[in-house]
């Protein structure tokens, strides 16, 4: 069945936009504000013969059949200031555990800074129970947090994320809405990492496509600028 439609939809997608504008002069204050995101299922494909480069009146051709070496996910977080890709994770899973593990590694790459700003989905690792103790424990929070799936704020996926959105924590979440991943502009550099090496890659094994991953995104680190934002939230007419 259809949901019903989000009555703050509207609301939601602003403050996404708001947090892009004011992530400079936040910066300036000691914040930084990243855009997080997965990709999961990331083959590692050999192609079985070398493709064919340019030639006069034709253009590069590739193998079309391949080998699988299996697959691997990746978690990477985008600072929106300055557009490099900080410390990216790659494993077999996605578990809430390996997430939790990117951000407390994605912590420690400032630990100067007052407070970080984290836009992703409303992923249930997002907004998991570990996820929620560690938010708890960054802030000196003593108080009881309940049980997971019956009371207080672990009770379910609403409390944790009205918990994890709270301003005051030194770790602040700001979820998208549903549906609306083009918010998030690490999608745009996952498109950028897709077109530019996944999809025309060939790779012997999965130590190979995390070897060639990390290599593209220390690259990249070296020349990397922030996306110029300039939706508002307002709605978009024809």
């Amino acid at each position: 069945m259809t949901p019903p439609p989000d009555e703050h939809r509207a609301e939601t997608v602003k403050e996404i936009c708001r947090v892009y504008q004011q992530a400079p002069s936040l910066a300036e204050q000691g914040e930084r504000t990243v855009s997080t995101d997965e990709i999961t299922g990331v083959q590692a494909l050999e192609r079985k013969h070398p493709g064919l480069p340019l030639a006069p009146g034709k253009v590069e051709r590739r193998e079309f059949e391949y080998i699988r070496h299996g697959t691997r996910s990746f978690i990477l977080s985008r600072d929106v200031v300055t557009g490099m890709v900080l410390a990216p994770f790659c494993g077999p899973t996605r578990t809430e555990s390996d997430f939790l593990a990117h951000l407390q590694a994605l912590i420690a790459t400032d630990p100067q800074a007052t407070r970080w700003h984290i836009v992703c989905d409303n992923l249930n690792t997002h907004q998991s129970e570990s996820l929620v103790r560690w938010v708890a424990e960054c802030s000196g929070i003593t108080e009881d947090l309940g049980v997971k799936g019956e009371s207080g704020i672990l009770a379910s996926m609403v409390t944790r994320a009205a918990f994890l959105r709270q301003r005051d924590h030194p770790v602040v979440f700001h979820y998208t809405p549903k549906h609306s991943s083009w918010l998030n502009q690490i999608e745009i550099w996952l498109s950028i990492l897709v077109r530019k090496l996944l999809k025309r890659g060939s790779f012997v094994s999965v130590e190979e496509l995390e070897a060639k991953v990390f290599a593209f995104i220390g690259y990249y680190n070296q020349t990397a600028k922030p996306f110029k934002w300039t939706y508002q939230g307002k709605a978009l007419t024809a």
